[in-house]
């Protein structure tokens, strides 16, 4: 058998099943001065107004069941997924101004693209560049390859004492 809920399931009104007895009780509690309220037994087939539901017949909780989430508009549906022609009409039948809106729009879509494109072949051949060519020894290199050489002479230098 397994054992019983440390905090046992309550009613709004208060109301708990004791795990001992199995009996329904309105567990103590502690006031506000410190002192304890005693546990209160509540008799068998008492409700208390809090815990009584409000009473729905069968229609109106078919009429629940069926109720349209909140915000909802009554007749509205959903768009179909986007295609190519935003008026829904086929290629044929557009105005001349429409299909002049049309070219455009691929034009600018076209051009974005190529400039990515082109920046982003930039960015590459930056990073590829410095790779690839050999390294020049320039006054600022040998200033800090001298440097390296002086620090690491120093450290051979030094001797540990124990």
């Amino acid at each position: 058998m397994s054992k019983p809920a440390l905090y046992p399931e309550t009613t709004p009104s208060g109301i708990a099943v004791d795990p001992r007895t199995f009996e329904r009780v309105i567990p103590e509690s502690k006031r506000s001065d410190g002192s304890t309220r005693k546990e209160i037994k509540i008799r068998p087939g008492f409700t208390p107004q809090e815990d009584v539901r409000r009473f729905r017949g069968t229609k109106q909780q078919e009429m629940d069941a069926r109720a349209l989430p909140k915000g909802h508009i009554v007749g509205w549906v959903a768009p179909p997924s986007a295609t190519n022609n935003t008026t829904g009409k086929p290629s044929g039948t557009m105005s001349k101004s429409q299909k002049k809106n049309e070219k455009r729009k691929e034009k600018k879509k076209a051009d974005i693209a190529k400039k990515i494109q082109e920046n982003w072949e930039d960015s590459d051949e930056d990073e590829i560049k410095p790779a690839s060519e050999p390294k020049a020894t320039t006054e600022s290199s040998n200033r800090t390859d001298s440097a390296t050489d002086e620090v690491a002479e120093k450290l051979g230098k030094l001797e540990v004492n124990n």
